[in-house]
């Protein structure tokens, strides 16, 4: 495809700013071929309908995000779910559901993927065949890049800021510290390794949101497009080899940067490859003249500048509440049971004795206490450190459809604690409908090489 004027051709105009590029006279009488014109049909309608379900634009809510009905977190995808439902039940043969679990690879959204191929395949052809004799579509062209541009850089500012600040993969719980290496699944070996070193999330947060903030510049779109390929290629290799669910949604993206460079393909391998001298690598331009251009690039930079306002703010609010900025809570730390009571019987430490508690884990937003085979079983815990009492209730989880109503959680025990030494605690109370006691000593954290090595410049050996 031909690329429209040149910002710095316009530039060169001596008189009349509003003269319209001399470039675009020659664009507009060239002529694409079937498959040029083709392609360019299947990929308007597959990449706007793909933008719009997954509420990639959502990012433009700003401050105003937090607003918007929770349904909206996943774009269309739950008004369009009866649909989706039917085709799995009619072309599949399964039953799918838009389920509340995180995942951007449900067996609904690969059923989306699929009716979106079919839909952008069928409106390609009729409109092929309904506008034939159109040459080019080189100004609809020009609004497509713009699009999905925008698009593009939203998303790498939403997840590069959840990186930046370093909430998507936050530092390691203490209940990782217990479980044994084997036991952890490869996506969440990945979230370990990134969440132990902040500084190496940090940097990688940066890139992304180096390359959105890029994007919303025209001379300087080219640049975020290849630097937004990079890390998106990056993220689709890690999702594809640690099974992290956002395989979909990371193709996809690495896709709409390679839309964004397919106009300087041609110059880019001349630069990189061939050693060939090329000009500017402009993006095709909607706007016809300087003074629309400007005010063009002024609308998109006060767009990221409205979309980082809103993300920005609400990030460091997640990061202060419940990320590696929230206050630690007053028993908060790793607690070796050192003797159990029931019912006045003390319980030796038999790893067989499923009643027995071994270590109780209080941590930011989270308890879990493990059993004496080793297993760990999340709780909630409510600590009220002024009448010194604990409730502890049974762990919902959230794998069900969308609209399910979660089940109130069932209260398991009460305790009333006191801490004669930092490091001591005492709990007294019912345990599944038994009196029990618990004598506990406090796990000195340091003693955990994930928790105490620290970087060294001079290292003789590998620790």
């Amino acid at each position: 495809m031909e690329k429209r004027g040149d910002v710095n051709a316009v530039d060169t105009e001596p008189v009349k700013t509003d003269r319209a590029a001399p470039a675009l006279s020659t664009a507009a009488t060239s002529t694409w071929n079937l498959a040029t014109r083709f392609a360019f049909q299947f990929s308007f309608v597959y990449f706007i309908v793909f933008c719009l379900v997954f509420g990639l634009p959502r990012v433009y809510a700003g401050i105003f995000q937090t607003k918007l009905p929770d349904w909206t977190n996943q774009g269309l995808l739950e008004p369009l779910s009866p649909i989706m439902a039917w085709v799995g039940r009619q072309v599949f043969g399964v039953d799918v559901a838009l389920r509340e679990s995180g995942s951007g690879d449900q067996a609904i959204i690969w059923v989306f993927v699929f009716c979106n191929l079919v839909v952008a395949l069928v409106a390609a052809a009729l409109w092929a065949v309904l506008d034939r004799r159109r040459p080019n579509y080189q100004t609809l062209h020009a609004w497509f890049l713009l699009v999905i541009r925008l698009c593009l850089a939203g998303t790498m500012l939403v997840y590069g800021l959840a990186k930046a600040i370093p909430l998507q993969m936050p530092e390691p719980p203490l209940t990782a510290l217990l479980t044994p290496y084997g036991n952890f699944t490869p996506m969440r070996v990945l979230w370990l390794q990134v969440g132990s070193s902040p500084v190496y999330e940090m940097l990688l947060g940066f890139a992304e949101v180096l390359a959105g903030v890029l994007l919303f510049l025209p001379r300087t779109a080219t640049l975020g497009a290849l630097l937004s390929l990079v890390s998106m290629a990056q993220v689709f290799i890690l999702n594809m080899t640690f099974g992290v669910p956002v395989k979909i949604l990371a193709f996809h993206l690495v896709l709409l940067s390679l839309v964004l460079l397919a106009p300087q393909a041609r110059k880019l391998a001349n630069v990189l490859v061939l050693q060939r001298p090329t000009g500017p690598a402009a993006q095709p331009d909607p706007f016809r003249t300087r003074r629309v251009r400007l005010i063009a690039v002024g609308l998109q930079v006060a767009l990221g500048a409205w979309a980082i306002l809103g993300l920005v703010p609400q990030n460091l609010k997640n990061w202060n509440e419940s990320g590696g900025g929230a206050p630690k809570p007053p028993l908060y730390g790793i607690w070796s049971v050192s003797e159990f009571s029931q019912d006045g019987q003390p319980l030796p430490p038999l790893i067989t004795d499923q009643n027995r508690w071994q270590r109780v884990i209080f941590d930011v937003g989270a308890m879990t206490y493990q059993k004496m085979d080793g297993s760990l079983v999340h709780a909630i815990g409510a600590v009220d450190s002024e009448a010194h009492t604990i409730t502890v209730s049974e762990a919902t989880t959230g794998a069900g459809p969308v609209q399910m109503v979660r089940p109130e959680p069932k209260q398991i025990a009460t305790f009333t604690f006191t801490q004669p030494a930092p490091d001591r605690l005492r709990l007294d109370g019912q345990l599944n409908g038994h009196a029990v006691t618990l004598s506990l000593e406090q796990v000195d954290l340091d003693s955990f090489r994930l928790r105490s090595t620290e970087f060294r410049w001079v290292q003789d050996y590998p620790r």
